[in-house]
């Protein structure tokens, strides 16, 4: 089972956090950093304020060696898809092949207040993640030397160059959620990626099932998919540390060893194998306090060997 540190900037953090946290989950051996494409903190100020998903992706593209980087998820709303894909590739480029992009509908409709961003109605947006997976995936697929053109109800490319390219042949895409049609669809087409996000194993296993059963409507192996979950963490070797870890970001114990990963090295290690028996081999690990850098230490001295 891979593990993976994932981060939510727009909570309070900057890009140094960022490094300091990217470059912790390196040396300790995590397999990925990503973070979330937010521009709103959720039930506190967000000082000092959000940093940008693929900017801050792009300076630690420059200053990490080994990881994975990407993000669960881009909002489908926030970037055209030409100047996304155009993004996505040149951070591919500068990491040397270690980007991964998570694109989603977009959901938080107090962010696209906030900032001026359309925010339409979950069909319409919907219908945008669709055309956005189909263009970006085009872009990137399209030979060098030939053009690129779409024509459909949102967005249109003309006569593109479909510049520049990935360094990865295929960019790894991550699509996730708990829709019950479109998005396992979505899923079975497009994505090398499945990511069921803070749900009961019973529930990611559920949802597992509808994603392979739209992979075999597709005609593709569902073997071909990784299947991920993200759920937040808070370890300690006892008891008063794993409270006193809640304590800082707000949370409560019980409600995080009923539905996440919280408690001892044994106990988060036992939950994670619940997971693994429906399928899981990637967990991305929510740490939302990011000045406790011995939190992820922990992690990887004690968790990761047990499930690597």
């Amino acid at each position: 089972m891979d593990l993976r540190i994932f981060t939510e900037p727009q909570q309070g953090a900057t890009y140094d956090d960022l490094l300091a946290v990217a470059r912790t989950a390196e040396d300790a051996g995590f397999d990925g950093f990503f973070r979330s494409d937010h521009y709103l903190a959720m039930g506190r100020d967000g000082l000092p304020g959000p940093t940008d998903a693929w900017t801050s992706l792009a300076g630690l593209a420059r200053e990490t060696s080994r990881l994975r980087l990407g993000t669960l998820v881009t909002s489908a709303t926030f970037r055209a898809p030409g100047v996304l894909a155009v993004q996505v590739a040149q951070v591919d480029q500068m990491s040397g092949g270690r980007v991964e992009l998570g694109l989603g509908a977009g959901w938080f409709e107090a962010e696209h207040r906030a900032y001026g961003i359309e925010f339409p109605d979950v069909r319409e947006r919907f219908d945008r993640f669709a055309e956005q997976l189909e263009l970006i995936t085009g872009l990137w697929s399209t030979p060098v030397g030939e053009r690129y053109s779409f024509s459909g109800e949102h967005y249109t490319i003309s006569d593109s160059p479909a510049l520049p390219k990935p360094v990865q042949p295929r960019v790894p895409i991550i699509i996730g959620g708990s829709g019950k049609r479109r998005t396992p669809a979505l899923t079975a087409r497009y994505a090398t990626e499945f990511n069921a996000n803070f749900t009961s194993v019973e529930q990611t296993a559920v949802q597992y099932e509808r994603v392979r059963a739209a992979c075999g409507q597709a005609g593709r192996d569902p073997g071909e998919l990784t299947w991920s979950v993200a759920l937040a963490v808070v370890l300690g070797a006892t008891d008063a540390e794993v409270r006193r870890r809640a304590d800082a970001i707000g949370r409560d114990v019980a409600e995080l060893r009923a539905n996440h990963l919280a408690g001892t090295p044994d106990e988060v290690v036992d939950r994670l194998g619940r997971y693994a028996e429906v399928g899981c081999t990637r967990v991305y690990l929510q740490v939302l306090d990011l000045a406790d850098l011995r939190h992820l230490e922990e992690i990887a001295g004690s968790v990761l060997p047990q499930v690597a």
